[in-house]
């Protein structure tokens, strides 16, 4: 199984790269490890690490103007592998390209984050646009 944590060069370019205007959503899928995989040898649980990485990562988010925007709780997979669960399910909204990128760039971020790759087993991380909602399901948005 292949594992996704963290963007390859070449994909963080390309998000880098198209610094549009305006706030971006990400929509974040994430499955933690039972136990934390620190490289010093630390324990903590999958699910502590991870707190530890919001907590720490935290003041930089907010101080960029980033918020959640939506969480829920993840229940069934009903369309796709059945062998996926995601144990945080949330979109996160940046004022615009570039202050995601001073996030990721932080000093302080880059010492928590650590923490969300000792944590983190599994994760998919979509970058969005914000739209209008539809009446229905084949408006596509604009």
């Amino acid at each position: 199984m292949t594992s996704h944590i963290d963007p390859t060069k070449e994909i963080f370019a390309a998000f880098r790269d198209n610094n549009r205007e305006g706030p971006i959503q990400m929509l974040n899928l994430v499955q933690l490890r039972a136990a934390a995989n620190y490289p010093d040898g630390r324990k903590a649980t999958g699910a502590e690490a991870y707190a530890a990485y919001g907590r720490e990562s935290l003041p930089v988010f907010e101080r960029l103007g980033g918020k959640i925007v939506w969480q829920g709780k993840f229940e069934l997979m009903l369309i796709g592998p059945q062998s996926e669960r995601w144990d945080h399910c949330f979109i996160a909204q940046y004022p615009s390209v570039s202050a995601f990128v001073e996030m990721i760039r932080d000093p302080v971020y880059r010492e928590a984050v650590k923490h969300r790759q000792a944590a983190v087993q599994d994760s998919r991380l979509i970058r969005c646009a914000p739209a209008k909602a539809g009446k229905g399901f084949g408006e596509l948005p604009a």
